[in-house]
């Protein structure tokens, strides 16, 4: 990449954020995140792992800002050590079902035949279940580790990728652009890979900006019900789940302050897909 599209491209995405204050604010909130994940180990007060009996259940103060939990573990520390874990593996997951599923269905589109008919066979069986069940029986069948919460979230996201990217392609292979390649000598992968697929990122930033979301939320909700991420490692899922044991007895910000950073986390990835799709739009470079 040249020096001058490196400029192009930064003066088109400080267009989107002006342009779009909701999405700057999606970024800021991103930006937020990953410094967490990145630098949230060596900036916490204290380690998450450390019990303390004599202070357990303590309620949020100066000392412990979202207060500690019934070990004694300063749960500001847990909260944002977990943004690393959880971060991690939404953007495995994702990254997994974008490659592979985008992959499976611009060949099915481009295509037809036997490919696409395959490919539809196996993403209806795939959708024939709920979802997160499917998950749940994934990881209950593989194992609760963390490389199979990832797989299992790649599995349920793949079929929103896969249809997405047919369809585009399916579109798009009659297009007088598509003609006009092929007159000018080149082959369908080539014609697939380089002037059709990336047509088709714009609407697909939309759903992995979603799917980031809903896999955090997926990888959280399998750790609440213990099919996810093993205590004690700090992770928003299990966090909620020790914390609604303590509700009732008032001890409120043990479940309060992981679920509104697993809130947060939903909101901006939400938020985020807008400006990722203008990002990433031809039409929009003028």
């Amino acid at each position: 990449m040249s020096l001058s599209s490196v400029k192009n491209f930064a003066r088109h995405a400080r267009y989107v954020m002006t342009e779009n204050p909701v999405t700057a604010l999606a970024a800021l909130l991103f930006l937020l995140i990953v410094i967490a994940a990145v630098a949230g180990p060596a900036l916490v007060p204290y380690d998450p792992m450390a019990t303390d009996g004599g202070r357990a259940l303590q309620p949020p103060s100066w000392d412990h800002w979202f207060g500690t939990d019934h070990l004694g573990r300063d749960v500001f520390s847990r909260v944002v050590v977990a943004t690393r874990l959880d971060l991690m593996i939404s953007l495995a997951a994702v990254a997994i079902a974008f490659v592979i599923g985008s992959a499976m269905g611009a060949v099915a589109g481009y295509f037809g035949g036997w490919a696409d008919r395959i490919t539809g066979r196996l993403l209806d069986t795939i959708m024939a279940f709920p979802l997160f069940v499917l998950a749940m029986g994934v990881v209950a069948a593989a194992g609760n580790t963390i490389e199979n919460i990832v797989y299992a979230t790649a599995i349920i996201n793949l079929p929103f990728y896969a249809r997405m990217a047919r369809a585009e392609v399916n579109i798009r292979r009659h297009a007088g652009f598509v003609q006009a390649a092929r007159l000018s000598g080149n082959g369908d992968w080539r014609i697939l890979a380089q002037h059709i697929f990336p047509n088709t990122l714009p609407p697909m930033m939309v759903q992995i900006s979603l799917n980031m979301g809903w896999a955090i939320l997926n990888a959280a909700g399998l750790s609440f019900i213990g099919l996810g991420v093993r205590p004690p490692t700090p992770e928003w899922g299990i966090m909620v789940a020790e914390g609604a044991n303590f509700i009732v007895s008032g001890e409120w910000w043990l479940a309060f302050f992981p679920g509104v950073a697993l809130m947060l986390a939903v909101f901006t990835f939400n938020l985020l897909g807008d400006g990722l799709r203008d990002l990433v739009d031809p039409q929009r470079r003028t």
